[in-house]
């Protein structure tokens, strides 16, 4: 198994396109071959870091 992590930093006031734009590439996300889960979490103390797995 492979996990993945990243940290993103979206632009200020993108915050609610970003989110969106990935609950749209879940749904391609998780139609992958041999896919598990993913995860997308805000972060609390810095406005538009997500982190990502």
């Amino acid at each position: 198994m492979i996990l993945e992590a990243v940290i993103l930093q979206v632009k200020q006031g993108m915050e609610e396109d970003y989110e969106e734009a990935f609950r749209e590439a879940s749904a391609i996300i998780s139609s992958m071959k041999g896919y598990i889960s993913h995860e997308l979490q805000r972060c609390m103390e810095v406005k538009g870091k997500y982190k990502a797995w």
